[in-house]
């Protein structure tokens, strides 16, 4: 099927909402996606997009129409300049380091920089984010940093494992963001979910799944530069 047919299949598929019939959030992933891919997504009905690298970020902005600007990778302190200001969702807040830096830039611009903390779910070494035990004090500490608004929680499952363990990660995640929601009118989201288990992700509480594949087929090699 085309882009176009993806989206809207998709977006049909989640029109009902998650396990709670909470709206859900459909955020393209266009890691080494072309503007023209990414145009295409849109014009058929995304309205959020979600990219990972800073240059990618970067050097597509102009040359993409319209879409909530999200950022979702690792990023580091010194490529925080080139996304203050422009981005919508910066969902991969995983260190108290970045906290740190991202206040400093977003208080000297005067914007105020919503952020998802990370969350390193499945405690992997290959993976960023504070662990489940640590996100409460962080998602504290954070809350109290200027220039910054915390929206919720961003999670990754691991791909090992059985839908049985992966649920019940997606429900320790899922507690989590009801704890602070109760606390915190801020809070909005639970982005948990990409292309192999959004079904899983959103029948047990998220409320925003990240897809790439699902939508535009398997990525481009080299990646759009």
């Amino acid at each position: 099927m085309s882009i176009a047919q993806n989206v809207k299949s998709y977006l049909q598929a989640i029109a009902g909402g998650n396990c709670f019939g909470e709206p859900v959030t459909l955020v393209a992933a266009t890691k080494t996606r072309t503007p023209e891919e990414i145009n295409e997504a849109i014009a058929a009905g995304i309205t959020d997009i979600g990219e990972n690298k800073v240059q990618e970020f970067r050097d597509k902005f102009d040359l993409i129409k319209g879409g909530n600007r999200h950022f979702i990778g690792h990023l580091q302190t010194n490529k925080i300049k080139y996304l203050v200001g422009k981005t919508y969702l910066l969902q991969s807040l995983d260190r108290d380091e970045l906290a740190e830096e991202l206040s400093k830039r977003c208080v000297r611009a005067n914007v105020t920089q919503d952020v998802l903390i990370e969350v390193n779910i499945g405690c992997e070494e290959s993976k960023s984010g504070y662990p489940l035990e640590a996100a409460w004090a962080a998602y504290e500490r954070i809350r109290r940093t200027n220039g910054l608004r915390v929206r919720g929680f961003m999670a990754m499952l691991p791909l090992a494992g059985d839908d049985a363990a992966k649920a019940t990660l997606v429900d320790e995640m899922r507690a989590l963001f009801d704890r602070a929601r109760r606390e915190d009118e801020n809070i909005r989201f639970l982005s948990m979910g990409m292309s192999g288990d959004w079904e899983l992700c959103l029948g047990h509480g998220a409320n925003m799944i990240r897809l790439g594949t699902a939508l535009f087929g398997e990525r481009h090699a080299p990646a759009f530069a």
